[in-house]
């Protein structure tokens, strides 16, 4: 069986990934079956405090981190952060990693989806880093309004304090209708996962399609 490594990176996401990790594990093999992995956690903050910009500094971390995890003798890395692998991509760090945006892409490319909306960041929103790889797939970007991405992120922060409230999920719930009407949406923050709870099949989770890969590879 594979082995799957993950990257710990701050209590938020990497606690959000174990727990789908091992629900989607126990619906696949049931009982009390939770995931096998091995875990490097680091200290996200060295990270963070480096994000969203690329630099030296945080090359020299990321690299020295997913070596230290490879070294663990797994098959498979996977790193919960969608930002953090504009760094990756750029080492052109060669490990089995599951891409959260390369795998994004290819299930929408299967469904035949020609048009998408990102959900994330102000800085996932507005970058060109995203936005390349899917135009590089003849699949187009509809830019959410500057409202809208404001209040984005504004429920994103609120989430990753632990502060959001149901009126902003409210406002989260009815972005996603208003801009399934015209292709799909793609959320690419975990904190937007979180928040999102509803049955939508023209909602893309990134961190659900990369964990659900993660899942069937072991």
């Amino acid at each position: 069986m594979s082995t799957l490594g993950l990257l710990g990176l701050g209590s938020f996401s990497t606690l959000f990934y174990i727990k789908e990790l091992n629900a989607l594990y126990n619906a696949k093999h049931g009982g009390f079956c939770t995931c096998p992995f091995k875990m490097l956690n680091v200290d996200f903050n060295a990270i963070n405090n480096l994000l969203p910009n690329t630099s030296k500094a945080l090359d020299t971390i990321v690299k020295d981190s997913l070596n230290k995890l490879q070294d663990l003798q797994i098959d498979t890395i996977v790193v919960p952060n969608i930002t953090l692998h504009e760094t990756i991509d750029r080492l052109n760090i060669r490990t089995n990693l599951i891409h959260p945006i390369e795998e994004t892409i290819s299930r929408i490319k299967e469904s035949k989806h020609a048009n998408v909306t990102i959900f994330g960041t102000l800085y996932t929103m507005q970058s060109n880093y995203i936005t390349s790889k899917f135009t590089a797939q003849n699949i187009t970007i509809l830019q959410a309004s500057k409202e809208d991405m404001q209040q984005i992120d504004d429920l994103r922060i609120a989430i990753y304090n632990g502060k959001e409230t149901e009126a902003q999920l409210v406002i989260f719930n009815k972005l996603i209708n208003k801009y399934t009407k015209n292709g799909i949406v793609v959320l690419a923050c975990t904190e937007l996962s979180v928040a999102y709870n509803i049955k939508n099949s023209l909602v893309y989770d990134m961190a659900r399609i990369q964990i659900l890969k993660s899942i069937n590879l072991l």
